[in-house]
């Protein structure tokens, strides 16, 4: 993969084979049973919610968008397929590929919720169809690390969370993953490439080998204390957390207060979190900097960290990595892509279980909210429709709800055309701010962490019936 720092800050300079094989092979059917100028409209959606949690933060797709300005396939590229045995009229029409899809999608940093659709795409059959790897590659890794943040965030409230998790990441993922974890709510990164590239700020301490490379542990502190006067934190636990660390760092942070200075903090990697920072805050201010804040780190995540509140450790900041990069717990989106139509005709997936059979057709999402803006239930609606007054649950329909007394808007909106940007991209910290407001408008309930109340998705009628016929026409047929 090829990373670029461009205009557009793209993740990846040449994306087309940035895919699955039997994308292409069926890509290249479409073409030889001449049905390249078919239109088709898919739909990405995912059915379950990761860490047993009450909603997701969509992100990802501001990546997307940039990265499919550089959709074309090169010479080398053609030359590859040509070996792989794609035939030559079908690599003719890749060189002078380009796209022409229309696409709609969730703002990044929407609160999104099961089996509805969060972007459509529409275009030829061809090109919609390639997309699809690409697409869920990036939606689905970075809307389920901004989820895993944005717990985390939730779980420390006022207290800054800052992601430490590059050196754990999955290769070049995590470059994705500070970015998408911003968006979710942490303040800061440890990653320089992804402060760089998004402009999302940088925060770093030391390691437990700037110590060890001295003769001792004050040496070190002084040293460091030297060269960064005024953003000065000190990893303590190198040796003797609180016999000899934070000791030595009260005599540090005394000198620079005599030099007109103040210690920043200091730092927990390891050992009983809670104890130790009591017992760390009690010796600072008992030699008067109360100031001087406490971090920590070592393997947390939204359930360590609220457990730590919980004892009132007096932790003013923490540092995630592994448990945040990598998704710990629920290590993959469940995001699909699925045909709902083709020429305008409405398709779906059948399936023995209920739950896996596709909504047809183009669709829209409806959010329904109180005067007072709270979230109250999504409805997924045919493209079509207008004032629907009942949505219902989308396998059981005896559970329905009213909603013609609630606001209304539409969440997915044109994103590009005829595949030209419709929208300015927005930078991520303009969709993380999106995203805090929303949780804003989400009630409490859906936030917990231990059995979430189940946020209302349900479909219109129209749509139900339209299902449903085509379920059993298929069934008929078979």
């Amino acid at each position: 993969m090829t990373l670029v720092k461009s205009d557009h800050s793209t993740l990846l300079e040449r994306p087309a084979l940035y895919t699955d094989y039997y994308e292409l092979t069926m890509a290249q059917g479409y073409f030889l049973a001449g049905r390249q100028d078919e239109k088709a409209s898919f739909d990405y959606f995912f059915r379950d919610i990761p860490f047993e949690g009450g909603y997701v933060i969509f992100a990802g797709i501001a990546d997307l968008l940039k990265t499919l300005q550089n959709f074309r396939f090169h010479e080398d590229e053609i030359a590859y397929l040509a070996k792989q045995g794609f035939r030559k009229e079908f690599l003719n029409y890749l060189r002078n590929f380009e796209l022409t899809a229309d696409i709609h999608a969730a703002k990044e940093g929407e609160i999104v919720f099961p089996r509805e659709p969060i972007v459509r795409i529409e275009g030829n059959i061809i090109e919609a169809q390639i997309l699809e790897t690409l697409l869920l590659n990036i939606l689905n890794f970075e809307s389920l690390i901004a989820t895993k943040a944005s717990r985390m965030k939730y779980a420390a409230g006022n207290r800054k969370v800052l992601d430490f998790g590059l050196r754990r990441a999955q290769g070049y993922g995590g470059i994705q993953a500070s970015k998408a974890a911003y968006i979710g709510g942490i303040e800061a990164t440890s990653n320089v490439y992804s402060s760089f590239r998004d402009d999302i700020p940088a925060s770093g301490t030391m390691a437990h080998s700037w110590i060890q490379s001295f003769d001792d542990e004050l040496t070190a502190f002084r040293k460091y204390a030297e060269y960064y006067p005024d953003d000065c934190i000190l990893l303590v636990d190198t040796y003797d957390t609180l016999n000899i660390g934070v000791p030595n760092a009260i005599k540090v942070g005394k000198e620079l207060e005599k030099r007109g200075h103040k210690l920043k903090g200091i730092r927990l990697d390891s050992g009983d979190l809670a104890y130790f920072s009591r017992q760390a805050r009690k010796q600072l201010d008992e030699a008067g900097l109360e100031y001087v804040k406490i971090a920590v780190s070592n393997q947390l995540d939204e359930r360590l960290i609220k457990s730590l509140i919980s004892q009132d450790a007096p932790i003013d900041l923490f540092g995630v990595g592994t448990r945040l990069v990598t998704g710990q717990d629920s290590p993959a989106l469940d995001g699909v892509y699925k045909l709902a139509s083709v020429n305008d005709e409405p398709k779906l997936k059948i399936s023995e279980n209920i739950e896996k059979i596709t909504l047809p057709g183009r669709k829209k999402v409806i959010r329904y909210s109180g005067d007072d803006g709270t979230f109250y239930g999504d409805g997924i609606v045919l493209e079509d429709e207008e004032n629907v007054d009942t949505i219902y649950h989308p396998y059981y329909p005896a559970k329905h709800a009213t909603v013609t007394t609630f606001n209304t808007e539409y969440l997915l909106s044109n994103v590009m055309q005829d595949g030209d940007l419709t929208i300015d991209i927005p930078t991520p910290k303009e969709s993380a701010s999106y995203a805090q407001q929303r949780l804003t408008k989400l009630i409490p309930e859906h936030k917990r962490f231990d059995n979430p109340h189940i946020y209302k998705v349900g479909i219109s009628k129209k749509l139900m019936n339209l299902r449903d016929d085509l379920t059993q026409k298929m069934k008929n047929k078979s």
